[in-house]
């Protein structure tokens, strides 16, 4: 930052993620989730540096790969993205079929032929364009409009439909359910969720939606201030024994069908944490100890009251 300050927008963020399995990321606007996945696959800003790996399933490090492999053989190949702001992810002068063609072509493997049957490989690829479309419940009506006149939640599974183009092993999902109705939201989980335990297939979702964490996920991480601050089975998480750290707690206990208790206070600048717990400020439980000393991630949470 301005005058070689540094801000450590994640922190020690280590976790594993299988092959059918689905990972939530959750926590407050601001606390590192989208910088995580930016920087999984190559896109965080040029003034940003990375250190530690991340490690596909063939041992590629993707932290430690040039933006040739990245471009070439990782992205949308062996891991795909939907973004959390879609309309600023898709060309502005070009229809969501155009989008959805050339996805198709340059990760599924259909081509445009030159030869007599040039009319049926161009029918190919747009029922092609129109799968994905459905997968994603984006309606055909809408193929040929431009993200400009799409709503919100209709950009949102425009982006999801790209995402699952290339049957990637393992997909970023950050913020997949922005802007959708209930019944859309459901639908989208579970697409993902098809995509993910059926096919053997990894997803990393990011999301302020518990509702639909619940839904697919097989682990909960809870990020707080760039940390992660639990990390636990789904099942434990919202059901018994339920969360150990408080601010964890504290996210199940804001929502309307449980104790509809916000979380009071707000989360620290991350270029002024404090030398102890980031939580602490706003924790009933918080002692001398917990102020003073960072808590480290044991057996899942960083807590010195757990």
């Amino acid at each position: 930052m301005e005058g070689g300050r540094y801000v450590e927008a994640v922190t020690d963020a280590t976790f594993t993620l299988a092959a059918g399995e689905c990972l939530a990321l959750v926590g407050e606007s601001g606390c590192g989730k989208s910088v995580l996945a930016s920087a999984l696959l190559g896109l965080v800003p040029a003034n940003a540096e990375t250190a530690g790996s991340a490690r596909l399933a063939d041992g590629l490090d993707v932290l430690a790969a040039d933006e040739r492999t990245l471009a070439r053989t990782v992205r949308g190949r062996r891991v795909g993205l939907v973004p959390q702001s879609p309309a600023a992810h898709l060309t502005p002068v070009r229809t969501i079929r155009s989008h959805l063609e050339e996805t198709v072509r340059e990760l599924a493997g259909r081509t445009r032929t030159r030869t007599r049957a040039r009319t049926r490989g161009g029918a190919a690829l747009r029922d092609a364009a129109r799968a994905a479309a459905e997968r994603a419940a984006f309606p055909a009506t809408h193929l040929d409009r431009y993200p400009h006149e799409l709503s919100g939640g209709l950009a949102q599974r425009a982006a999801t439909a790209l995402a699952l183009v290339g049957d990637a092993p393992l997909l970023l999902a950050d913020e997949p359910t922005t802007g959708l109705d209930r019944d859309l939201v459901h639908r989208t989980v579970d697409e993902l969720r098809s995509h993910t335990r059926e096919a053997g297939r990894a997803l990393l979702m990011i999301t302020h939606d518990l509702a639909a964490a619940e839904r697919i996920a097989d682990t909960v991480a809870v990020m707080y201030a760039g940390r992660i601050v639990e990390i636990t089975p789904a099942a434990a998480f919202f059901g018994a024994p339920g969360p150990r750290h408080p601010y964890a707690r504290g996210l199940l206990d804001a929502l309307p069908e449980r104790a509809f208790t916000p979380v009071p206070g707000a989360p620290p600048e991350l270029g002024a944490l404090p030398p102890g717990c980031a939580f602490a400020a706003r924790c009933a439980r918080a002692d001398a100890t917990c102020r003073a000393q960072r808590p480290p991630l044991l057996e899942g949470v960083a807590c010195h009251r757990a």
